[in-house]
């Protein structure tokens, strides 16, 4: 995998990671497995694509992309995955109760098209800034 992939890869991750652990339950029985625990896994697949994925407990929604005010502090991370990987998706597990979002990446796919990707803010500026 090169560099950038792998840059890529630790950015998802960190947001994947991130997201489990504000939004999610932590895996299984916290006996069992640990307080407040979930998984991480990464592998290349046949296709050459790099998959990282994270699996926490579940929590009460879907991890669905937002569209977050300019000024807003956080809800961009799904945003960036869309705009850094090939294909991402969600896969549950009905009988354990676990969510596993996935990620996966390929050389070549980013950085060509990353800034028509990820769209700026919108932003009027025919209203001065203390009018918003």
């Amino acid at each position: 995998m090169s560099e950038s992939i792998i840059d890529d890869a630790v950015l998802i991750l960190s947001e994947l990671l991130s997201n489990a652990c504000r939004h999610g339950r932590p895996l299984g029985n916290a006996a069992e497995v640990g307080e407040g625990d979930v998984r991480a896994a990464w592998g290349v697949g046949p296709t050459g694509r790099l998959t990282v994925e994270v699996t926490d407990g579940g929590g009460p929604t879907r991890p669905v992309p937002a569209t977050p005010s300019v000024t807003a502090r956080g809800g961009r991370g799904l945003n960036i995955i869309s705009a850094l990987a090939q294909a991402w998706g969600v896969r549950d597990d009905r009988a354990s109760g676990e969510v596993t979002v996935w990620v996966e990446l390929d050389d070549g796919h980013r950085h060509h098209d990353f800034a028509t990707r990820v769209a700026p803010p919108a932003l009027d500026f025919a209203i001065p800034l203390d009018d918003l």
